[in-house]
Order: C-alpha cells, then sequence, then structure tokens
C-alpha cells in the first residue's frame, strides 16, 4: 500500500511539473510579426553611443529593418547592398535600421565594439543597432542574420508589408534576377500591392544562450 500511494504521489508531481513546462513552452511560443501586423518602436543603442528609436525618423514613409551581424558570411556578402539600398531609398523615405541580436559570449565577434569598428570599417550610412538584451528580434520572429522586415508608416501604426530575404542571390549581386525587397518598396512608393510579401530569409541562425 506504501508503494502504491509512493506511486501515485510520484506520477502526480511529474503530471505537474510536465504541465509546468508545457504552459512554459505555450507562453513563450512567439512566433513573430506576420504580413500586416503593427510592429512596436524599440529602443536600441546605436554604434555611435546615441539611442535610436523608430520615432526618431519624422519624414518617413517606412523603415527597412534588417537584422544583421558581423561574422556571417550572408550578411558580409549583403553589407553592399543594405548600403546601397539605404542610399537609394533613405531619400525615398525608406531608410535602413540595422540590428544585430546576437548575443556576444556565444559570438565574440558580435560585441558593441567589434559592432564599431565595423560600422566605421564599412562607413555604414544607416543605423547599426545592438538588441542587447534580445527583446526585439524575438518580438519580430526573427531567426536568421540577414532577415528584413520592410514596414510602412501609416496613421494606424507600422505595419509590416514584407518579410523575408533582399533578393534571391546572396552569392553574387550582378547575378540577382528578383529584388523582393526593392519591389515591395517600389510597390509601396506607387500605392500597389506587394508583389510578393515573403521570401525565405537565407542565412545564419541568431545566436542565443541555450
Amino acid at each position: 500500500m506504501k508503494n502504491k500511494s509512493k506511486y501515485l504521489s510520484t506520477l502526480i508531481a511529474l503530471l505537474v511539473v510536465s504541465a509546468g513546462l508545457l504552459s512554459f513552452t505555450s507562453s513563450n511560443d512567439n512566433k513573430g510579426y506576420e504580413v500586416g501586423d503593427l510592429a512596436t518602436d524599440f529602443k536600441l543603442k546605436n554604434v555611435d553611443g546615441k539611442i535610436v528609436s523608430l520615432s526618431d525618423y519624422k519624414e518617413v514613409n517606412g523603415y527597412i529593418v534588417i537584422f544583421s551581424c558581423n561574422t556571417c558570411p550572408y550578411v558580409v556578402a549583403y553589407e553592399d547592398r543594405m548600403i546601397d539600398l539605404h542610399n537609394k531609398y533613405n531619400k525615398k523615405g525608406f531608410p535602413v535600421i540595422a540590428i544585430n541580436p546576437n548575443d556576444p559570449e556565444i559570438s565574440p565577434g558580435d560585441s558593441f565594439e567589434k559592432m564599431q569598428e565595423r560600422a566605421k570599417e564599412k562607413n555604414f550610412p544607416f543605423a547599426y543597432v545592438f538588441d542587447e538584451k534580445q527583446e526585439i528580434f524575438p518580438q519580430y520572429g526573427a531567426t536568421r542574420t540577414p532577415q528584413v522586415y520592410l514596414l510602412e508608416k501609416t496613421t494606424q501604426g507600422n505595419i509590416v508589408r514584407y518579410i523575408g530575404a533582399i533578393d534571391d542571390n546572396f552569392k553574387d549581386a550582378a547575378a540577382v534576377k528578383d529584388k523582393f525587397l526593392e519591389d515591395a518598396i517600389d510597390a509601396i512608393l506607387n500605392k500597389k500591392e506587394v508583389p510578393v510579401k515573403t521570401t525565405r530569409a537565407i542565412g545564419c541562425t541568431i545566436k542565443v544562450k541555450s
């Protein structure tokens, strides 16, 4: 009888623990934004030491938010294109804002100091901010670098219009056939429907402590 009672007590305890784990998993299963969602603002430190938020950009039509970093070879392959995107579309009201979501303890080359070095080396014309507490990328649902979230600024808020890759060829800019991001921005500027709303982001996984 004692053994049966002990077995039941152990079983109940295991069920309680399991229920707690399931609840934890469920409550943290945040897939992030989908096209059409409103993106909330953020306050993150830029490489110049200043705090940057979306609301700082007054006269804009939207934002090209790119989850980026220093160390991913896919990002390195896209850096010049990111610069070109900012130079082309910032004057049209769509500035690039690059966000580094990587934990520097896991990826030392993505520390804030290394971000400053890379920004200076490449002469980034756009904000390059640090998601130091790793709170913003889960809100967006970003999983890779580079990964793009194109936001349109409206009276209702910042609406997500496109999620995914910059284009269809990370290896060779000259061989690109589909400029997904540019096509989406041009569609918004011309008050047309975005032709391709989501694509698969090709890149490195975001480095998070297990």
